[in-house]
């Protein structure tokens, strides 16, 4: 089973089932979401740890949080219908092959009025690491602010 073929699987999950999130691997669907932004990378993350590496993710809206995420997770392959160009730059840089619709210059929040929670905090950030720290506390202060 190549990488490509674990990515058009989560890629078909995410179109088919109408999911936020993806996460393929051997050919096996590991994880799936409808939950919105990047709390549900974060619980996947949480769910699986170390077995997302080598992974496939199709997720709805890449940022460069997400990539972030997927950089630390290990994954292989990327398919958004939305990605960012600074996404896109992460993901390159660590060779992580990706498949994308729209290539956009900012990812909004949920109101489209600003630019994602998420995304300023990710903004200075380049490792991984210190990513998935800094985006793991944010989502749980605004859970418990009620803006997740």
């Amino acid at each position: 089973m190549s990488i490509r073929e674990d990515l058009e699987i989560a890629k078909k999950a995410l179109h088919g089932k109408n999911l936020t999130l993806a996460i393929v691997k051997e050919s096996k669907l590991l994880f799936e979401s409808k939950a919105h932004g990047v709390s549900a990378f974060l619980e996947a993350l949480e769910k699986l740890g170390p077995k997302m590496k080598d992974a496939a993710v199709a997720d709805k809206v890449v940022g460069k949080a997400v990539a972030l995420l997927c950089i630390y997770a290990g994954i292989r392959a990327v398919y958004a219908p939305n990605l960012s160009l600074k996404a896109k730059q992460v993901l390159e840089r660590n060779a992580v092959h990706i498949k994308w619709k729209t290539l956009v210059d900012k990812i909004l929040d949920a109101s489209g009025t600003d630019i994602c929670p998420f995304e300023k905090a990710a903004m200075e950030i380049s490792n991984p690491a210190e990513a998935y720290e800094k985006l793991k506390a944010l989502s749980k202060r605004l859970s418990k602010e009620g803006k997740t």
